[in-house]
């Protein structure tokens, strides 16, 4: 008796320790979905960075992976958001966890030192990011860095998020509110005023619907419904609700769904940025038409591909994604790596 209660004690804990590896191994697959799919985006949208919807449609849509175009860099080649995002995410596989400190340290080790980009030197960064990085530098403040002010709603947190969601959304022992805390910290890294806070906790809610309910075969556009839904509920406070108005064309879901493309913007504010990746996701069923889809919008081409691309990886998965797009990318497998890299 002794011996077979010893066995099942023994195949209790094999069971347990496989379960725990699966769960391991699905977790890290998520961060190669979104990861790499917010990096095709963002390289995708690099060579026609800025070039209008008018101007893209006269040149010719983009149908591929491009290169050269308005940084003059190889097909491949991300920019600052992927930089920003690698960063975070190297800061929480080293620090398992969220190192507020540390991720800030990386953005000066990449802004002043080329860490986390294809070549060594880092470019195409937006004015919020810069000041608050140098703000940074010059007091190691962490509560004084992010800008706060109306003009400062880029969408240069929104576009590096993506990571501090994912490991919230994977600690199933976190409430919603305790993770939105640290995010909204994250997020005040560089971009520090409510609207950037309640974009980046949409961002989370709409990943974590994604992550959760496509397993049950949801569809995505019941994925994003359920977390735009979950946001507007979290957010309803005396506190967010005059902020909250601002993203109110989301709130009415079928409305929204049906605008017209004239009627999207994709320029770098933060609200437009979030609009005009959903606005991608909901018009689109593939993976590479989602990502051409948010290209050729125009403007601010790299980062709306890239906030849709987090998403859309997450729902169709690494193995959907075009391969001669992920052959293209530069240090491909050192962001694979990153990815995979164990907690």
């Amino acid at each position: 008796m002794w011996s077979a209660h010893r066995i099942t004690e023994k195949q209790k804990a094999g069971k347990a320790r496989n379960i725990k590896e699966k769960q391991l191994k699905n977790s890290r697959s998520q961060v190669l979905d979104g990861m790499m799919g917010l990096v095709v985006g963002d390289a995708l949208g690099c060579p026609v960075q800025f070039l209008g919807r008018e101007e893209l449609r006269e040149r010719g849509a983009v149908t591929e992976m491009e290169g050269y175009g308005t940084y003059n860099m190889p097909p491949g080649t991300w920019t600052d958001d992927s930089s920003m995002a690698l960063a975070t995410l190297a800061s929480i596989n080293e620090r398992n966890g969220i190192d507020l400190r540390d991720i800030m340290e990386r953005f000066l080790d990449w802004e002043f030192h080329g860490a986390y980009t294809p070549f060594g030197k880092a470019f195409d960064e937006g004015n919020t990011c810069s000041n608050a990085i140098y703000k940074y530098r010059d007091s190691h403040d962490l509560t004084t860095c992010g800008e706060t002010d109306e003009y400062s709603n880029g969408n240069g947190a929104l576009m590096r998020i993506l990571p501090v969601c994912l490991y919230f959304i994977q600690k199933e022992d976190i409430s919603d509110a305790d993770a939105l805390r640290q995010i909204h910290l994250a997020t005040g890294l560089t971009h520090n005023h409510l609207r950037c806070h309640i974009a980046s906790g949409l961002y989370y809610f709409i990943a974590k619907a994604i992550v959760t309910m496509a397993p049950k075969n949801a569809d995505l556009k019941t994925c994003i419904q359920c977390g735009v839904e979950k946001g507007f509920a979290f957010y309803h406070t005396p506190e967010s609700l005059a902020e909250l108005m601002y993203f109110r064309r989301l709130r009415d879901f079928n409305e929204f769904f049906s605008l017209p493309e004239d009627e999207i913007e994709s320029d770098g504010y933060v609200l437009h940025a979030l609009e005009a990746a959903i606005w991608c996701l909901l018009h689109t069923n593939r993976f590479r038409d989602c990502l051409l889809r948010a290209v050729n919008l125009g403007d601010d081409t790299d980062t709306t591909a890239a906030i849709a691309g987090g998403l859309a990886g997450l729902y169709y998965h690494y193995e959907a994604m075009p391969q001669e797009w992920l052959d293209a990318i530069q240090k491909r497998y050192w962001i694979k790596r990153l990815c995979l890299q164990e907690l």
